[in-house]
C-alpha cells in the first residue's frame, strides 16, 4: 500500500476520532452553561445544545474532508509523520477556534441578558416631577404679542 494512503487514512481516522470525543465532550459539559445563559429553560437549551453539535460536526468534518488531500507525495516514514502532524495539528485548532466562538457567542448572550435583568429600577417611581429649566423637554416659551 502506499505510504500517501496510509496517510490519509490515518488522518481521517485521527481527525474523525478527535472531533467526536471534542463534540461529545463540549456537548455534555455545555449544558449546564446553557441551561445558565437560557435562565434555565432545559428544554430549550437542550435544543440549542444539539443544534451547536450539528454545527460543530458539520464544519470539523468539512474542513477535514476538504484538508486531506496532499500536495506531495508521502515516500517515507519520515514524510509520513510531518505530514500527520502538521494535518491533525491544523485540526486541532480549528476544533479549538470552533470551541473558543461558541463559548464567546454564548458568554456574550449570557452578559446581555444579565444586563438586561440589572436594568430594572430597584423600587419603582413614586411619583412624577415636571422637568424644570430650559430643555427640550421643558415647556416651550409663549409666543411674543404682536407689537406696536
Amino acid at each position: 500500500m502506499d505510504l500517501t494512503v496510509v496517510a490519509y487514512v490515518v488522518y481521517l481516522l485521527i481527525s474523525v476520532a478527535l472531533t467526536v470525543w471534542v463534540a461529545r465532550t463540549l456537548s455534555r459539559n455545555g449544558k449546564v452553561f446553557l441551561a445558565d445563559v437560557l435562565k434555565g429553560n432545559e428544554k430549550l437549551a437542550e435544543a440549542v445544545n444539539h443544534l451547536l453539535v450539528v454545527g460543530f460536526y458539520l464544519v470539523n468534518l468539512g474542513f477535514v474532508a476538504l484538508y486531506l488531500r496532499n500536495a506531495d507525495g508521502v515516500a517515507d516514514a519520515r514524510e509520513l509523520l510531518e505530514a500527520l502532524s502538521v494535518k491533525v495539528g491544523v485540526v486541532l485548532l480549528v476544533l479549538g477556534i470552533m470551541h473558543l466562538g461558541n463559548v464567546w457567542v454564548l458568554s456574550r448572550i449570557r452578559r446581555r441578558g444579565a444586563m438586561e435583568h440589572r436594568q430594572a429600577p430597584p423600587v419603582p417611581p413614586r411619583s412624577w416631577a415636571p422637568p424644570t429649566g430650559p430643555g427640550p423637554w421643558a415647556a416651550p416659551a409663549p409666543a411674543p404679542g404682536p407689537r406696536q
